[in-house]
């Protein structure tokens, strides 16, 4: 797929000192996660009377906001994480970008915020992964995106703002989790819940990860890299990980993960996976599953393999599951067949080195 026709104008004031190329180039060697920043950002204002406006292409740098800016008070923020890709012919691409700017507009939506025509969200981020396409690392690195939107006005008042600021900034990446890990050691929650039916769960706002720290900080005592979270209501349906969804590979080849109903974020990654799973002839059912069901099943053999997914990881094997009453391991604890080959499938099409059937792949540069 093509990039779209450029309809905004973004103006695009002359950058001071970008980054020289060798010191960008050794940045590139070792970017970590999160912590290396590109040259630019995107910023787009927003307010009742001249709806979206003022679109710049700049250099990255500070907002100066007042202490009484509604954001710092009413967490009115709402993001989206995508990346960008270098192919092997040096070409960039993004993937799948209209989702992520149809999963922002609901994310506005529910957080009571002016929402983003589409064609203006995926042409913003192009526009600066054009600008910083040197930043995009070639082999198993990736550019990460950054697109989110906050409440700008300065009121301390329980309202929705009359104003919001639209950015995009990018960073440079390597694996999200340490290197040498196989499979993921999951903590089970214990005493904490990321939603509840009617609340922000299907929303991607700050609020939302905030609530999980220190349920991730409990993962993290007891030696493990992610936390899984269960439901409100009951204590007993799993839905999904502190910042990914989750899948279970049963004795039959069917997959299984937890249904869409208002509280688990609908990950774009977690859409292609069923979409390339079903291609390979995969049953895959969206249904509850209850954490005693995946203990019963892993002891049983009935489930085979289990996996997180989501932009940041891509695809990531879970090896074993600890909770408050003891352990226990998913099969033989190593990443299994199911998830080796959807990890394949979905990251040869996201670099172009597998056909893209489904029309997936934006291209940028």
């Amino acid at each position: 797929m093509s990039a779209v026709d450029h309809q905004w104008n973004f103006a695009t004031p002359a950058h001071s000192h970008p980054t020289p190329a060798p010191e960008r180039a050794a940045l590139l060697q070792n970017p970590g996660f999160g912590r290396v920043f590109t040259d630019h950002m995107v910023t787009i204002r927003w307010t009742e009377a001249e709806g979206w406006h003022d679109a710049v292409l700049g250099e990255r740098k500070p907002f100066l906001l007042d202490p009484a800016t509604s954001v710092l008070h009413y967490a009115q923020e709402i993001f989206e994480g995508m990346k960008a890709y270098r192919t092997e012919n040096g070409g960039v691409v993004l993937f799948r970008p209209e989702q992520n700017a149809r999963r922002f507009n609901a994310s506005a939506e529910r957080m009571g915020m002016a929402t983003i025509p589409e064609e203006l969200f995926v042409e913003a981020v192009e526009t600066l992964v054009r600008a910083d396409a040197d930043w995009v690392p070639s082999g198993e690195g990736s550019l990460y995106l950054r697109p989110f939107a906050f409440a700008s006005d300065v009121f301390l008042g329980v309202k929705p703002s009359s104003s919001y600021i639209f950015c995009v900034i990018a960073s440079p990446v390597g694996g999200y989790f340490k290197p040498g890990t196989p499979a993921l050691t999951i903590w089970v929650a214990d005493g904490y819940t990321r939603a509840a039916v009617g609340g922000t769960g299907y929303a991607k706002c700050g609020g939302n990860y905030a609530g999980g720290l220190a349920a991730q900080a409990q993962a993290s005592a007891h030696d493990c890299d992610q936390v899984v979270f269960l439901d409100s209501a009951e204590h007993r349906w799993i839905e999904e990980l502190g910042g990914m969804n989750v899948f279970f590979v049963m004795a039959d080849g069917s997959l299984r993960t937890p249904p869409l109903a208002g509280t688990i974020l609908p990950g774009i990654t977690r859409a292609s996976v069923i979409e390339l799973a079903r291609d390979a002839g995969h049953v895959v059912n969206e249904a509850p599953y209850s954490f005693e069901e995946w203990k019963h099943d892993a002891e049983s053999g009935k489930l085979r393999e289990a996996f997180a997914c989501g932009t940041a990881a891509v695809i990531a094997a879970i090896g074993k599951v600890r909770y408050a009453g003891g352990e226990f391991l998913i099969a033989d604890g190593k990443p299994g067949e199911v998830t080796q080959h959807l990890l394949a499938k979905l990251t040869g099409i996201q670099r172009g080195q597998q056909n893209d059937e489904h029309g997936w792949v934006h291209r940028v540069v």
